[in-house]
């Protein structure tokens, strides 16, 4: 049961980092540039 709880805490900030990462990616100036490094 502890591993569940472990699991879903982690599932929780890794979303919240991937919500903010893809927000800051969007809003930037230079979109395709970093477009362009991430997928490389």
């Amino acid at each position: 049961m502890m591993l569940v709880a472990i699991v879903a805490e982690l599932l929780e900030q890794y979303t919240a980092l991937l919500v903010r990462v893809l927000h800051q990616m969007f809003h930037a100036p230079p979109f395709p540039w970093r477009l362009r490094f991430l997928v490389r």
